[in-house]
């Protein structure tokens, strides 16, 4: 196993140098806009795709993880510049097979209830702060229609105070396999991953929650259709139970792909909420799930993510739209990643 991290805003010299330093094997890039050429053309331009990774290459490291161009609801509802941004997202997907990026993920709007819920910022030893979450009951959230954005839930009426009817989610399926049904015979001819993330956060009938999830490796069977497995999102709906269960099965399978690593306290089974925490202070024992993780054969990249805020970084980073990086807990979790993993061994 190895650790990936994700990217600076800049992907600065500095930033890459400090994570040469620290250990990190490969970066992720979990936003879809970011490489150059999206925002002027709709997808990655191949000569930038690959000068990155060269850059990434010269610090030691190399990249694991892309991702495409976001599938808004401008496509899920059927709006003008829906099919374009389909060819988009598959013109994305051509680039960087080309480029030799091993893992791609789609995001999608939609996939998550999260105008049910109401955040906060929580406090814990030394007052770090992390992200938390808890369940409005008899109303929604006001938020505003940018961060729904960020969220990827715009696809759902933000004023509802109950989960979409059984139609909606329908149609929302039959969306996001038309656009699998594009995608997946590219990442089977040129041998490319395409990892989905579950549902965060993991409400009843979210597309990709406990049951949702699972859909995609049945209706798509190419064993290069996977998961980036989330430890933190899928124990905010069953604690480590769940996650240690569905490691197994998904891992046996050959179908996790990466992992984000991430610590929570409760979960909306037990509290109707939960909190993100420094991997040592949570509910699970995070090393049992490395153990499962070797046992099933795993041998993809652990990324910590969600970092919480500690002395010296910036609480902007709480913001879900945030592009800061908080350095000081980054350096710590990647370091408790090492020391797990050099027991295991």
């Amino acid at each position: 196993m190895r650790i990936s991290v994700g990217h600076d805003p800049e992907l600065s010299d500095s930033y890459l140098r400090k994570m040469c330093q620290l250990g990190v094997d490969c970066i992720d890039f979990g936003g879809g806009n970011w490489f150059p050429g999206v925002e002027e053309q709709g997808y990655p331009d191949l000569d930038q795709a690959m000068k990155i990774r060269r850059k990434i290459q010269s610090w030691g490291m190399d990249w694991n993880r892309v991702t495409l161009p976001d599938m808004t609801e401008e496509f899920f509802l059927d709006r003008q510049g829906a099919e374009q941004e389909l060819e988009n997202t598959v013109n994305a997907m051509k680039v960087f097979a080309e480029a030799g990026a091993p893992i791609v993920r789609q995001r999608c709007e939609g996939d998550t209830f999260n105008h049910l819920l109401r955040g906060y910022h929580s406090e814990h030893r030394g007052n770090y702060l992390g992200h938390g979450d808890s369940v409005l009951h008899g109303r929604s959230t006001e938020v505003a229609k940018k961060e729904l954005h960020a969220r990827r839930v715009h696809v759902w009426d933000p004023a509802s105070i109950t989960p979409p009817e059984k139609d909606a989610l329908d149609s929302w399926w039959d969306h996001f396999c038309r656009i699998y049904a594009a995608l997946v015979p590219i990442a089977d001819a040129t041998r490319t991953k395409l990892a989905m993330h579950p549902s965060d956060v993991p409400m009843p009938d979210t597309p990709f929650g406990g049951l949702g999830y699972h859909r995609i490796i049945d209706a798509f069977p190419s064993s290069q259709v996977g998961y980036l497995y989330c430890c933190g999102t899928r124990a905010e709906a069953g604690g480590l139970p769940l996650v240690l269960d569905e490691v197994h099965n998904y891992g046996r399978k050959g179908r996790i792909f990466m992992v984000h690593f991430r610590n929570v306290r409760a979960s909306l089974a037990t509290a109707q909420g939960y909190e993100e925490v420094a991997l040592d202070d949570g509910d699970m024992n995070m090393f049992k799930i490395l153990q499962e993780l070797q046992r099933v054969g795993f041998d993809g990249c652990i990324n910590p993510d969600h970092m919480p805020i500690v002395e010296g970084d910036w609480a902007e980073n709480m913001n879900p739209s945030s592009k800061q990086v908080a350095h000081q807990a980054l350096a710590y979790a990647i370091g408790y990643i090492k020391a797990l993993l050099t027991a295991l061994s």
